[in-house]
């Protein structure tokens, strides 16, 4: 019984972790280039009462012997890069990336990557993210712009009123053979670790890089019917593994009481 306890108990600490991420997932549901998280799990170790394959006192061989699993313990929360819808807005700083890659942008001196290509312009007139952050490479839009043109291929172009180009630069994207193991800071933004793997640079469209959509936004991948399912199972795993705890305890209460 005691066994039990420490089985359900930890039964219950990975399901509130499954809850954590779901919740999380869902409350981003609306968040721009939002990545959904999932969590996988292990089974721990097991408590061999005899041993498979062991011989028998006949001579034979034990087919399957006896295990008993001490739990489950959560290994993994990592974000999943599939793409996401794309909205419609028509505004000329909204980026969509179609495929693989990430914008790089500079904060403190520090490179992030991000997904989200909601952009604005400064009071410098540098295209920076909502939180002030300057895309890389930076590019200051002239005065004199009237619109500003990005084409599939990351070429960003000002016109001035006679729709001449006045000034360009050519947007880059970067991608990782591992994605997964970015670690997630917030805002949009990712960093890169030894489990990503160095950033590699490429134009949109170019090597395998995924192209750009102005006038696009690329939505959270987070599918909320998914979602929901995965909260009703977890809520379902949770009570179990209580109903776990408090059967063990009531089977130690009759142990308890067989020596009264």
């Amino acid at each position: 019984m005691i066994r039990a306890l420490y089985s359900s108990t930890t039964g219950m600490n990975a399901q509130e972790i499954q809850l954590n991420v779901i919740s999380n997932n869902l409350a981003n549901v609306n968040t721009g280039g939002f990545k959904k998280s999932q969590t996988q799990f292990e089974d721990l170790f097991y408590n061999s009462m005899r041993a498979v394959g062991a011989e028998t006192v006949g001579g034979g061989q034990v087919p399957t012997g006896v295990q008993v699993g001490m739990g489950v313990r959560p290994t993994a929360v990592y974000k999943v890069f599939t793409q996401g819808d794309y909205a419609n807005t028509g505004n000329e700083l909204d980026w969509a990336i179609e495929g693989r890659g990430f914008f790089q942008i500079i904060r403190d001196g520090v490179e992030y990557y991000t997904r989200a290509g909601a952009f604005k312009i400064d009071s410098d007139g540098y295209i920076v993210t909502s939180n002030g952050d300057r895309i890389q490479p930076e590019f200051s839009v002239p005065d004199e712009t009237v619109a500003i043109e990005v084409d599939s291929n990351g070429m960003l172009s000002a016109l001035d009123a006679a729709q001449d180009t006045i000034a360009s630069v050519q947007i880059t994207l970067h991608d990782f053979i591992n994605p997964a193991g970015l670690k997630a800071v917030g805002s949009n933004n990712f960093l890169p670790t030894e489990a990503s793997g160095d950033p590699r640079e490429e134009n949109p469209g170019t090597n395998g890089m995924g192209t750009l959509s102005q006038g696009f936004l690329e939505a959270s991948n987070v599918n909320v019917t998914e979602e929901m399912v995965n909260l009703i199972i977890t809520q379902r795993a949770f009570e179990s593994n209580s109903k776990g705890v408090t059967t063990a305890d009531q089977l130690l209460e009759i142990s308890n009481n067989l020596v009264r």
